[in-house]
C-alpha cells in the first residue's frame, strides 16, 4: 500500500514500511535478497580472515634481559615508614 493510499489513522507494520522504502528506492524483493545474501557473506569472510588471523604461529619473543620489578623497600622490618608488622 502507498503512502498516499493510506489513512491517517491505520497504523502500518514495520515490514510494510521497509518493503514500502525499498519499493519507493527502486530495489524490489529478489535485489533487496541479494544485498542481504553479499552483506552477509562478507561479514563471514571478514570473520574467517580474522579467525586465521588468530590462529597463524606468532614468532617467539626475542631472548634478552627481562626487566624485574624490585620488591618495595617498605616490605621490610628495617624501614621506619613501613606500615606493616
Amino acid at each position: 500500500m502507498r503512502r498516499e493510499k493510506r489513512t491517517a489513522g491505520a497504523p502500518q507494520k514495520p515490514c510494510c514500511m521497509v518493503s514500502e522504502i525499498l519499493e519507493e528506492a527502486g530495489i524490489d524483493r529478489e535485489r533487496a535478497r541479494q544485498i542481504r545474501r553479499q552483506v552477509l557473506e562478507g561479514l563471514v569472510l571478514m570473520c574467517q580472515w580474522q579467525l586465521q588471523r588468530m590462529d597463524e604461529e606468532r614468532p617467539a619473543p626475542a631472548p634478552g634481559p627481562r626487566y624485574v620489578i624490585p620488591p618495595c623497600h617498605h616490605s621490610t622490618r628495617s624501614c621506619s615508614t613501613s606500615t606493616g608488622p
